[in-house]
């Protein structure tokens, strides 16, 4: 089924490559931000400074890969977060282009997947840009050094876009336990899959 969807959508979604040549690469370090999350409070990069670092995914409600990789993104949360590596997850979409990812709508959608992560939109998409996100979903794994954040990994969760199960390398996972450890990610950027961002008008 999840197979037939995305043969269905491929005309209208964009499969794109990891970063972005105008955004941050492997090894920059990261600008403050702020953003609005569903809990309605302003979530800060700056919030993270006691972290080890951030698990930080471009992500949404209406994209088939997103939806296909929900449940790893809550895993990963749920995995790393007591150990100092929490998900922030970023709508970069715009609800004008795509009304499915309006902010209720992603309280709403917040709500009934029981999100633990914190959710947030970047409405004026300047933070999107600023990561060179292209994609959803777009993983940007941030190492804290002493309050500041560097760009450790680029790319995709892991190399199966339809099952967990059938995923035999994990990129994300492996970038945080090798930071966790005190290493460098085996990989350090890899080709994220998914749906293109919907840009607001110019």
């Amino acid at each position: 089924m999840f197979r037939t969807t995305l043969l269905s959508l491929a005309a209208s979604f964009l499969l794109t490559a990891a970063g972005n040549p105008n955004g941050y690469q492997v090894g920059d370090i990261v600008d403050t931000f702020t953003l609005k999350s569903t809990s309605g409070e302003m979530i800060s990069l700056d919030d993270y400074t006691d972290e080890k670092g951030l698990i930080l995914i471009f992500d949404c409600n209406t994209c088939p890969y997103s939806q296909a990789y929900r449940e790893r993104i809550k895993e990963l949360h749920a995995m790393y977060a007591s150990r100092g590596f929490p998900v922030l997850a970023i709508n970069p979409n715009d609800p004008v282009k795509q009304p499915g990812d309006s902010f209720e709508a992603m309280a709403a959608y917040a709500k009934k997947h029981d999100y633990k992560h914190p959710y947030v939109q970047d409405i004026e998409q300047n933070v999107t840009r600023a990561f060179g996100a292209t994609n959803t979903p777009h993983v940007f794994v941030l190492k804290n050094e002493s309050g500041t954040f560097r760009v450790s990994y680029i790319g995709a969760i892991d190399n199966n876009t339809r099952s967990a199960a059938d995923a035999n390398k994990k990129y994300v996972q492996d970038a945080v336990n090798a930071i966790l450890k005190g290493e460098n990610p085996p990989e350090t950027k890899t080709k994220a899959i998914g749906c293109s961002i919907k840009w607001k008008s110019a």
